[in-house]
């Protein structure tokens, strides 16, 4: 078991036995502590460790009474730094509905009650009452993807730049090592925190005779915050810039106006080399919870713990995830020989009984993967490489991922490894020019199918719906169909029993409800009772976001539909469940209100009365005018 010693110092006594007399970094992590490369805590930690820094953490600090958990560990040398969270922390504590979520994964043994609401905001206000001369520099998801005027679901209003509301110097955003690396020095060799505006990603806020070089024909000016507070056409407008500008290799800085001052985002530093990735894993993480949670579950640990991240990043673009708004759409991949040396440190966990529970990244299959031309990747500003189509620049090659795999199972002690993480198996179907590329698909999807699914594999088609699925930026169902025949195949002939789990979202925008009855009709089609479901949840800096809040497409301008009451996400979501005796009288309403007897039909069979008696003389009339709108929205989409 690793000594207290081992891990970062959290309190006064551990770093007394460090034989320190200051500290340079003090980070306040909104997570309990957990030493291990997939926290964001543990991973800036060691990072400014490995540089010689001296680094304390403050896990989940009381926000209440006298503020002594801020107060404990003093001033550091340097700055002090927010860590809010692997998730950010609304989506952590409430469903789409904002209902209250079972635990919050991670605290220890769930609890609900160790971090406030936006604890980057909490915190830095905090810390600046506090120690006002002393500088706080926002990370993470929450502060990364609130960095510009940003629709907030929570409280149902657009919002400033967090630094406005939070009163911090500075955001680092995005995957942090290289920025907060060279904050520390440009700090440490005596340049103010305040005269820092030009560092690559980085936000600051600043007067306008501030701004490096002033606002020049190289910059995108947005929109000011007001201007889209009066306008949701340009909080649209605005979005398209922020998103390309996010996944281009050589991006533009961003500037807004807001309150008469200037949000600054300079462009991001260039993608990490495997070196730098295969460095942030091999640092010294004990790989454990810190010993002063006694035992305690923390849920999200539980379940990486046996699990490996094999590279970052993600070129899906999905309209509603925030993953490339973070990681970037460029794939870095840790090298063979440091993943194979982070298995055989979970093999030596007393626990570890042979099993991994996953062998992947944000998406299991983008190992290795990228342009082939690297010229035009310089120059895209596509946001995502599959979709509307798989871009012909790029290398779909799994080749490489089988080696990974299968060198993995040779080691001693593992008896299995599992891919956990959600397979793109449009990459799978794609039929490349490079007929090696084709080959690789093939044997790597026998391979997954035959040794790396432990009963259910995990994809996420997302919905059935073409047009839904467009805006979206998913491929069409018609590949789902061909990729679970592929599996059905290979199970059937390898003697396996497993099952493919779907996933699938409603209320997204674009989506209705007749698309959502139509999407039970051909999952019912499919033998499939859906478990794995999800509402549309508005979070920051998605373009699935921005078009629910606007109401435009911001890409075309086009007005779209959301779903946004709770009786409208309710009559999506009810489909989902339609083979559950309970939920049937009420689609059978739904479907006669908006029209579509056909689909009760395909669901349920040919009518037996028993269900008529639910419907009043006023629903027999609200359905034939219903029936009659239904017809002219769909020759409408025709």
């Amino acid at each position: 078991m690793p000594l207290l010693t081992d891990f970062l110092p959290t309190t006064k006594k551990e770093i007394e036995l460090r034989g320190w007399d200051y500290v340079d970094i003090i980070i306040f992590s909104a997570d309990a502590y957990v030493d291990h490369p997939s926290f964001g805590a543990a991973v800036i930690g060691r990072t400014l460790e490995a540089q010689g820094y001296r680094v304390a953490i403050v896990p989940q600090p009381d926000w209440h009474g006298d503020y002594r958990d801020f107060k404990k560990l003093g001033v550091p040398r340097l700055f002090f730094a927010i860590a809010p969270g692997c998730m950010d922390s609304m989506v952590n504590k409430y469903t789409a509905n904002r209902r209250l979520r079972s635990e919050d994964a991670y605290s220890p043994d769930g609890q609900h009650n160790c971090r406030p609401e936006y604890p980057t905001i909490v915190y830095t206000k905090i810390l600046k009452q506090l120690f006002p001369d002393t500088p706080v520099i926002l990370g993470g998801i929450e502060a990364s993807l609130r960095r510009l005027t940003h629709y907030d679901y929570w409280q149902e209003k657009l919002q400033k730049c967090i630094l406005c509301d939070s009163g911090a110097d500075m955001i680092i955003y995005g995957m942090g090592e290289r920025a907060v690396t060279e904050l520390a020095k440009r700090v440490a060799e005596g340049t103010p925190v305040k005269d820092i505006r030009n560092m690559p990603q980085t936000v600051v806020l600043c007067s306008k005779e501030d701004i490096p070089d002033g606002i020049t024909s190289d910059d995108i000016l947005l929109h000011s915050h007001e201007e889209c507070l009066a306008s949701k056409k340009a909080q649209a407008e605005n979005f398209k810039h922020i998103e390309e500008q996010s996944n281009r290799i050589h991006a533009q800085r961003i500037i807004q106006e807001v309150d008469s001052m200037y949000t600054v985002v300079n462009a991001p530093y260039p993608t990490m080399t495997t070196e730098e990735l295969d460095r942030s894993h091999s640092y010294p993480y004990t790989r454990q919870p810190h010993p002063k949670y006694k035992g305690k579950r923390i849920p999200a640990f539980d379940m990486i713990k046996f699990s490996v991240n094999i590279h970052r990043g993600c070129f899906g673009g999905c309209a509603f995830c925030t993953i490339s708004a973070h990681q970037g759409k460029f794939i870095t991949s840790r090298s063979k020989e440091s993943i194979i040396r982070e298995v055989k440190e979970i093999i030596k966990q007393p626990d570890f009984k042979g099993y991994l529970s996953d062998l992947g990244g944000p998406s299991a299959n983008m190992y290795n993967m990228k342009g082939l031309n690297s010229k035009a990747c310089e120059a895209c500003r596509r946001p995502s490489c599959v979709s509307p189509a798989i871009c012909p620049n790029l290398n779909t090659d799994h080749s490489k991922l089988i080696e990974i795999y299968r060198s993995v199972d040779a080691l001693p002690g593992i008896k299995k490894s599992f891919i956990g993480s959600g397979v793109r198996y449009d990459l799978l179907l794609h039929h490349s020019k490079d007929p090696k590329s084709n080959e690789a698909a093939k044997a790597y999807t026998h391979e997954l199918i035959t040794n790396h699914v432990s009963g259910r594999l995990k994809v996420a088609p997302e919905h059935t719906s073409d047009n839904v699925l467009r805006l979206m930026r998913k491929p069409p169902f018609k590949q789902f169909r061909e990729f679970k025949r592929i599996f059905d195949r290979i199970c059937r002939e390898e003697g396996l029993r497993q099952q493919i789990i779907p996933y699938f979202i409603s209320s997204h925008p674009g989506c209705r409800a007749e698309d959502m009855a139509e999407l039970a009709v051909v999952t019912k089609g499919l033998d499939f009772h859906l478990e794995q479901v999800q509402d549309f949840t508005p979070t920051p800096m998605t373009v699935a976001t921005e078009t629910w809040y606007t109401g435009y497409d911001p890409y075309t301008m086009e007005k779209v539909f959301s779903a946004k009451t709770p009786q409208e996400k309710l009559d999506q979501r009810q489909f989902f469940f339609w083979y559950k005796p309970e939920q049937r009288p009420h689609i059978e309403r739904t479907l006669r209100s908006m029209g579509r007897p056909d689909l009760i039909e395909a669901l349920y069979g040919k009518q037996t009365g028993r269900y008529d008696r639910n419907v009043t003389p006023k629903d027999k009339h609200r359905t034939n005018n219903a029936r009659k709108a239904s017809k002219s929205h769909r020759n409408e989409h025709r």
